[in-house]
């Protein structure tokens, strides 16, 4: 049995065949972006696309059919201005959304039978996986192949095997570990869905915006946030480089990379600056986490750089010659000077 989405439906999961389908049955043309009329959803895409800029999930919802139209309008500017950084940013932050979505819709539909269609169909049309959802329970179990090829992306302890719930072959989770579990694949889905687009006449309207926001926020990603990778330690080398690609680390890679350069006398607003490249970077909650870490909120207590066996736990070590008979990287490259 399938489900037939609405427009409710489709303005939160528009990546979905449907949502392309419903754009096609309207005969919308993209010449149509530049009728005068058309200037308030290309308005809204791009106020979309600033706010996850900004480090914001984009949740509005008030007009369903013309947020499918913001969609598409919103792959098309991202595509126009052409920065890497701002794709993959934008990318992160509507599978953010979606993710956001479906776990309230799972939490509030009273169908149990809804639920259950609704996991079933996002999960196997996006990421080819044949989950089978307890919509009474909201427990989730996928096999543990498909679990695996995608919780190895995962470093946080909770995501191993070992810490798992498993029985014949299959590994259980709940809705919420289970949307959050394909968030980076559904984040990497849509940014190469915006690398692939073929995009040949686009429209004045669109391009107008692009070239508007691409001045804006140029420099903030263009030869801002590259910083030089000296003698670090391989753990703190590869965090760095993840960095400077645009790339977002877990939770256990920035508190070793936070530590690290807190250790070796960077400033708070050092490191700040360090994570604006990251795609889902905030700069409110990035400033409290540092001065959390730096002793000045919270507990008070300035934290200190992981040991090399906690990092080799959380499949963050690196190590190579260099690295014998260390128990921290803050060791790395230390001489005694004479």
């Amino acid at each position: 049995m399938s489900i037939k989405l609405g427009s409710s439906e489709l303005a939160k999961y528009p990546f979905l065949q449907e949502a392309s389908d419903y754009i096609q049955e309207t005969k919308f043309g993209f010449d149509e972006f530049d009728r005068p009329e058309m200037i308030h959803i290309i308005n809204r895409a791009a106020e979309k696309l600033e706010n996850e800029l900004k480090g914001k999930v984009y949740s509005n919802l008030d007009e369903y059919e013309i947020e499918i139209m913001t969609f598409l309008v919103s792959l098309l500017l991202i595509k126009s201005i052409g920065l890497e950084e701002v794709s993959k940013k934008c990318s992160l932050f509507e599978a953010m959304r979606v993710e956001k979505f479906l776990s309230s819709d799972l939490s509030n539909e009273r169908s149990s039978q809804k639920k259950r269609l609704l996991v079933e169909k996002i999960f196997q049309e996006l990421f080819n996986i044949n989950i089978d959802f307890d919509s009474k329970s909201s427990i989730c179990k996928l096999s543990v192949p498909d679990y695996l090829h995608r919780a190895s992306r995962m470093h946080e302890q909770e995501w191993k095997l070992i810490n798992r719930s498993v029985k014949n072959g299959f590994v259980y989770l709940d809705i919420d570990e289970a949307v959050r579990l394909v968030r980076n694949e559904l984040s990497n889905l849509i940014y190469t869905r915006i690398k692939n687009m073929k995009v040949y006449d686009v429209p004045i309207s669109i391009k107008s915006k692009a070239d508007e926001l691409r001045k804006k926020y140029a420099g903030h990603y263009v030869h801002r946030n590259q910083f030089k990778i000296l003698d670090y330690p391989p753990c703190i080398k590869h965090a760095m480089e993840a960095i400077n690609k645009g790339e977002n680390l877990p939770h256990s890679a920035r508190f070793m990379l936070a530590t690290y350069m807190l250790a070796i006398g960077k400033t708070e607003e050092n490191v700040i600056e360090i994570f604006k490249n990251s795609p889902d970077y905030n700069e409110k909650i990035t400033r409290y986490q540092v001065e959390h870490l730096a002793g000045k909120k919270g507990s008070h207590i300035k934290y200190s750089v992981p040991s090399c066996d906690r990092l080799k736990s959380e499949d963050l070590c690196y190590a190579v010659r260099e690295c014998e008979n260390l128990i921290n990287p803050i060791q790395f490259g230390r001489r005694k000077i004479t």
